[in-house]
C-alpha cells in the first residue's frame, strides 16, 4: 500500500513544472503497476500543443475551464469540471486554458518522470530497467 499527500511531492523530482503546466506525479513506472497517475495544473492564459505518440492518456478535469482541440480533425471540446477525455488514438491535440485547469491524468505505458516534451509535443518512450 502507498499513501501520498500532494504536498509531499512539492519540490521533489516528482514535481515537474514546464511553465504552462505543473504536474505532480503520484505513481510512476518505478512503482511497477502498469500505469502512472498525475495531478496536473494547467495555467490560465496558456495554450499547449501535445501529442502522445507513445502513450495513451486519460484526463479527468475537476476544476477550471478550457478547450481541447483535436489538431487532426479540428474538433473542439469544452473542458470543465466533470469532463473526461481519452487520447486512445495518439491524437495531436492542443489545450487552451481560460481558467486554471486542475486535472487527474493516467498514462499507459507509465511514464518514468524523466520524459520531456520534444518539439512535436511528444514524450519519448522510456522504460524502467
Amino acid at each position: 500500500m502507498k499513501v501520498i499527500h500532494i504536498e509531499d511531492l512539492n519540490d521533489t523530482d516528482q514535481d515537474v513544472d514546464h511553465g504552462n503546466w505543473r504536474s505532480r506525479r503520484f505513481v510512476l513506472a518505478s512503482d511497477r503497476v502498469g500505469f502512472s497517475f498525475h495531478d496536473t495544473h494547467l495555467r490560465a492564459g496558456t495554450e499547449t500543443d501535445m501529442w502522445y505518440a507513445n502513450h495513451v492518456e486519460a484526463v479527468y478535469v475537476y476544476a477550471g475551464k478550457g478547450t481541447l482541440r483535436n489538431r487532426e480533425t479540428g474538433e473542439e471540446f469544452d473542458l470543465r469540471p466533470g469532463t473526461m477525455y481519452l487520447l486512445d488514438g495518439h491524437e495531436k491535440h492542443t489545450v487552451k486554458v481560460e481558467e486554471d485547469l486542475r486535472t487527474a491524468c493516467v498514462f499507459n505505458p507509465p511514464v518514468t518522470g524523466r520524459e520531456v516534451h520534444d518539439e512535436n509535443g511528444v514524450y519519448p518512450l522510456i522504460t524502467e530497467d
